[in-house]
This record gives C-alpha cells, structure tokens and sequence, in this order.
C-alpha cells in the first residue's frame, strides 16, 4: 500500500514482548521498567489475524522485536504461523542473541529467514557496564549458531556511543570472514535514555574503520532491503552497514510500520501517535474495519521524524510534526 508520500509500505516490525533480559543503558534504566499485564499483551492468534489483514494491505518483510522476543514462550509457533500466512514471504527475528543458541533449532524449523543481533562490545567488561549483565559468552554462543548456518542471513547491530568508541573495529572485524554477515552501526536516537548519551555519527565510526581497514567501496544493496548504507573493506567477505537516521535522514524512502506488543500500530516511531488495534480485535471488529484503520493509519504515515529540528525547506511544518514526540522507552515502543 502506498501512503500519501508515495511510499511503499510493506515492512512490518511487531513487537512481542516489552520485557528484557538485559538493561541496555541507552534502552532501559538499571531497575527495569514496569512491564505491561499479560492481559494487555497481543496472544499470538490475534497477531496472526492481523498478520492475514496486514498482509491484504501489502505487507510482505515482518520483523520479530521486543523488549527481547525469544524471552516469550514457543516464538517459534508464531513464526511458524506468519510463515504459512498468505502474502507474507519473509520473517526475521531481533534479539540480543542471549538466549539464542538454544532457541534456534525450532525457529529455523519453523521457517525463520535472518536474526539481527544486538551487540555492541566484544569486550566482556564492557558489555556487562553497557547491558548490566554478565551475558556476552551466551550471546556470542548464539551468533556463532546463526553463522554456522548455510545461506542464513546474520546481522549485527552496533547502536556506537561514547560508551564504546573503541571496540567498533573489533566488531567490524567479525565480517572479514564471513559473507553471510553484515555488521551495521546504526545512530543513537535522542529517543528514551538515548537523549542521555552522546551520538556517534556515520562519519566518525567510519573513519575509524578506514583508518584500520582501508578505504572502503560501496555496495548495492538489495531492493527493499531497507535503509541500511553499505560498504565493503578490502579483504573482507561480509559488509560493513550504516543506518544513520540523524546525519543521514532515510525518511523519504521509508517503508516500514509497527506493531507494539499491546497492539497499538505505530506508522512512525518518533511520533507518539497510534492506532489501537488491540481493542477492534477485542470489542469483535470483523477484518474490514481493521483493515480500514490500519489503511488510514498507513496513508497518514508522517513525511519524516523531527529529531532535529532541522526541516526541508519545502516541507509544511504540519506534515512534518503531525503530533507530539514519542516519549515511551524503546523495549515499551518496539525495537
């Protein structure tokens, strides 16, 4: 579906679960957050259902997040379920590998096509100051699994921050051998406890990485693949990504919407506005009036975000700023 930008739609991130295992400091405070009732979270038929909906819409990319969605019991029936989803051709999961390992056999199984892992340091020490928990060989355990599988596609997202400036290389350095692997530096957001850390830009991470590695050469990516900027050094199998939603905004060809595991749909992630989904499902809206309400929601996408206050020149400030800023936690939105 296209929205009134012109945009194709047809990437949906749904969120699972607003608990985590781990307290990133740029994500969650060390004391956690208070989690939602189970009550309130969306059971797995009723995402299915709206997978089926969303699916007639024109979503064809879904993206499993959190909070951490493999803390959720049996994620694989869920895959599973949104495999065999007309329409839908391919499902990818979002984690921070902790509980990985042990999870992977029955995703792969049910039709899994690609894991993103959140790590932001090799380092031990620093991971747990990052995390505040001792979890990087669990982690690591499971980056290893998803790598030792053929053709799977393994992502490692790096949020770089003053917290780690000098591990990116290391990071980075995971992608000489292996081409299955893209290690993505993606920009802190002045979202949630993001506004609490300084930023590290594309261009800083990557002259890092030139420093070490050499110049780099860009690399096409695959249509629809999403906004991610990459490159390849010499020598090295795998890609190096950049998503750079401060310095290198990509809102003119965003495709994506999301899903919050409460059932609220987000067509924007900055934008505290959402349609509740949740409750047509409970008060027994039949297909058409959710469809209708996801349809509007994606027609009104916003043209951009407005962490900066800088805006085109061209642009009505009330298309860019709709409503109020989101002001919820990342594990509460969705990752």
């Amino acid at each position: 579906m296209l929205d009134q930008q012109n945009r194709l739609i047809d990437y949906l991130r749904i969120s699972v679960t607003d608990r985590c295992n781990l307290r990133c400091r740029y994500c969650m405070p060390a004391e956690g957050v208070e989690s939602l009732p189970h009550g309130e979270i969306l059971r797995y038929e009723e995402i299915l259902r709206l997978a089926r909906i969303f699916s007639s819409l024109g979503i064809r990319r879904i993206r499993l997040t959190g909070g951490e969605p493999l803390v959720r019991q049996n994620l694989d029936q869920l895959v599973r379920g949104l495999k065999q989803t007309h329409g839908i051709r391919s499902v990818y999961l979002s984690t921070n590998g902790v509980l990985l390992k042990a999870q992977l056999p029955a995703l792969l199984d049910a039709g899994l096509d690609g894991v993103n892992l959140s790590i932001d340091t090799l380092d031990a020490a620093e991971f747990e100051a990052l995390t505040r928990r001792n979890a990087l060989a669990d982690a690591l355990a499971g980056l290893r699994a998803a790598l030792a599988i053929p053709g799977f596609q393994v992502k490692i997202n790096c949020v770089p921050s003053e917290l780690n400036s000098d591990r990116w290389c290391a990071l980075a350095e995971l992608a000489r051998s292996h081409s299955n692997l893209d290690v993505r530096f993606i920009e802190l957001m002045p979202l949630g406890l993001g506004r609490t850390l300084r930023r590290k830009t594309e261009q800083e991470v990557l002259s890092v990485l030139e420093a070490r590695f050499g110049s780099s050469t860009p690399c096409a990516a695959a249509p629809g693949s999403g906004p991610s900027r990459l490159v390849r050094f010499p020598g090295f199998q795998g890609r190096i990504g950049f998503i750079s939603a401060m310095s290198h905004s990509f809102c003119e060809h965003c495709n994506r919407i999301r899903l919050t595991a409460d059932g609220k749909l987000k067509p924007c992630l900055y934008y505290s506005h959402s349609i509740d989904l949740c409750t047509l499902l409970r008060s027994n809206a039949d297909d058409d009036r959710i469809r209708n309400a996801i349809a509007q929601g994606i027609h009104e996408k916003p043209m951009a975000h407005h962490f900066s206050n800088a805006a085109p020149e061209t642009a009505d400030s009330s298309e860019l700023c709709p409503n109020e800023g989101e002001s919820r936690l990342m594990n509460q939105i969705g990752g």
